[in-house]
């Protein structure tokens, strides 16, 4: 991978990212998912041609914004760990996910959750969760480990280098009738 390569999914990701976050309107202590293929990022074939220097290349740009907002990043393993999900101990505390024992590697796990596990300051897996708001980097299917009712985001940009993204966030489920009100102002 070439050094511009990986400086357009950095770019790319913070865009896609910020994009995500406002849409979502997310607040500090949520939580957002990541899925993502690297090997879809350099333009291989998903579960083929794994890229531990794309999967930097995309923390590098995404963690930052989620970061500065207090926003936790949840990162969803391949599929040879049942999409368990990796993030900061902390959250799952918090949210009462219950740890499993794994560590990802870059052909059990994916890169993407390699690098994450390597740079969280204290990473644990759990097998699931509900997430606020999740991006799909080359078709990784995160919608298991979203809230109910997922809603679709459209983002200015479609890809983060070779790989599409599909992003959603989450909203309560309208109950009720006709009479039903949603909001204060209706």
């Amino acid at each position: 991978m070439t050094e511009a390569f990986a400086k357009q999914i950095e770019t790319e990701a913070r865009q896609a990212m910020t994009e995500l976050v406002a849409a979502a309107k997310l607040k500090k202590g949520d939580v957002l998912v990541v899925g993502c293929s690297s090997s879809e990022m350099v333009g291989g074939h998903i579960g083929k041609d794994s890229s531990i220097e794309a999967a930097r290349a995309l923390y590098a740009g995404a963690a930052p914004v989620l970061a500065e907002k207090g926003i936790w990043l949840a990162a969803q393993c391949c599929e040879h760990l049942n999409r368990a999900i990796i993030l900061e101990r902390e959250a799952a505390e918090k949210y009462g996910w219950e740890e499993v024992c794994v560590v990802p590697r870059p052909h059990a796990g994916g890169s993407w959750a390699t690098t994450c596990w390597k740079n969280f300051k204290d990473p644990v897996a759990v097998e699931e969760i509900r997430a606020n708001a999740g991006m799909d980097i080359g078709g990784t299917l995160i919608g298991m480990h979203l809230k109910r009712v997922a809603v679709p985001v459209r983002l200015s940009l479609n890809k983060i280098g070779e790989a599409n993204i599909l992003c959603a966030y989450t909203r309560p489920k309208l109950i009720g009738g006709e009479r039903a009100r949603y909001t204060e102002e209706d």
